[in-house]
């Protein structure tokens, strides 16, 4: 078939054609943004999984739904070297730029502006000895007002964040609408940062003001959370965003072909499914191979079978593989035994198997290899410090991406 008209979409973070599985997460969110309309208590969003699953695209088509209601809104990816607070900064300039144009007040927005640049400035990074930084490492906001005094610029992230978050909500009440920041990969936030959005988002939420925190990480984050902050259990709102069901998968890849006027057998579909998983990466994967090598409508299984090597190879190499190169050799041990014990064998719908990754006790991985547990710790922490792993419970550890495991135990030692 004609590869130009291939409507599959296997990307980081690009929105799929269809976005099945997802709409009882959209409704949830439409519901807390009217409820904060309406002046209800409601508590900010966090969404959890594994990688591939589309918490980023999820987290994008949020922003959207807030955007729709003309909420004022940003976006940051942290990162484990980067404070929050320049980020953020810039999110809530962009958030406050929004609404800027239906403010009848411009003094109001100046002022803002004005706490925003100290809060931003108060982090700029300093030469030796408290020494003015170098030409190259002075940062500015771009606002053209100058920086206010005794608002936002204590130098401690908590009580700063706490102030600047919420004038921003106080300018969005100005003009009847709220504030909606996004923060993907959000477990990669520092210790200080995590406590202090924790008690940003605990203030804001006592105070009722109209600004909420989506955020995005992997299936650690609660606990990262609570490690700040023991409240931030009831503090969010937590949805465990997981593979797609069939019904959910099938949508995926037959709703864009349908108009395409393209069709699938049924058992093509089993087998997709059982390729896939379920998870949406690969399901965008597979669909966009067999698309591909598929010579007419209706695909049929055989056409997945012939295109599925195509598709594991370029997941190999872009998807798991990247990964499996930033490790070191004694990181590539320790997740060889991980892959070696994970292995669960479950059905499918499609009455095939699937080989899933069980989270593993850390125990098990030492006797595996022969060591002592405290002699793998370096390994361990420095995988979870990369995004490979995560401990879910205390000493357990598990693969971030799914299927990485079967991946592993597919490589020459």
């Amino acid at each position: 078939m004609d590869p130009v008209r291939n409507p599959y979409a296997p990307g980081a973070g690009q929105r799929p054609p269809e976005l099945a599985g997802r709409g009882r997460e959209l409704d949830v969110f439409d519901i807390v943004l009217e409820r904060i309309a309406r002046g209800r208590p409601e508590r900010s969003l966090m969404l959890t999984g594994l990688r591939g699953v589309g918490k980023t695209v999820l987290l994008n088509t949020l922003r959207s739904q807030a955007i729709n209601r003309l909420w004022g809104s940003g976006k940051i990816e942290a990162r484990p070297d980067q404070s929050l607070r320049r980020p953020i900064a810039a999110a809530l300039h962009m958030a406050v730029r929004e609404l800027a144009p239906r403010h009848r007040a411009p003094e109001r927005i100046d002022a803002f502006l004005g706490v925003l640049k100290a809060f931003a400035q108060r982090g700029a990074p300093t030469g030796r000895g408290g020494a003015a930084p170098k030409l190259r490492d002075r940062w500015q906001p771009g606002i053209d007002v100058p920086a206010a005094s005794g608002r936002a610029d204590s130098g401690d992230i908590e009580i700063d964040l706490v102030e600047l978050l919420t004038d921003a909500a106080s300018v969005a009440s100005d003009v009847g609408t709220g504030v909606a920041v996004f923060i993907d990969e959000m477990q990669d936030l520092g210790p200080e940062d995590v406590s202090a959005l924790c008690a940003a988002c605990h203030e804001l939420s006592q105070l009722g003001a109209p600004l909420i925190v989506v955020g995005a990480g992997l299936p650690h984050l609660p606990a990262v959370l609570s490690a700040a902050k023991s409240y931030s259990e009831r503090l969010f709102r937590y949805q465990r965003i997981d593979r797609l069901d069939r019904i959910a998968a099938d949508h995926a890849l037959c709703a864009p072909a349908e108009r395409e006027d393209v069709e699938y057998e049924a058992k093509a579909l089993d087998l997709l499914y059982e390729k896939s998983g379920g998870y949406p990466y690969f399901v965008q994967a597979y669909g966009k191979a067999t698309w591909d090598h598929a010579p007419r409508s209706p695909i049929t299984p055989a056409d997945v079978r012939v295109a599925a090597p195509e598709a594991e190879a370029e997941l190999a190499v872009g998807f798991f593989g990247s990964r499996f190169e930033r490790a070191t050799p004694a990181e590539r041990e320790y997740m060889r035994a991980m892959a070696n014990l994970s292995l669960v064998e479950t059905e499918t719908d499609g009455g095939g198997r699937d080989d899933m990754d069980a989270a593993v006790p850390t125990s098990e991985i030492a006797r595996a290899l022969g060591r002592k547990p405290a002699s793998l710790s370096p390994a361990r922490d420095a995988l979870i410090k990369k995004g490979l792993i995560y401990s879910g419970e205390r000493g357990t550890v598990a693969f971030t991406v799914p299927h990485f495991g079967r991946y592993l135990r597919t490589q020459p030692a």
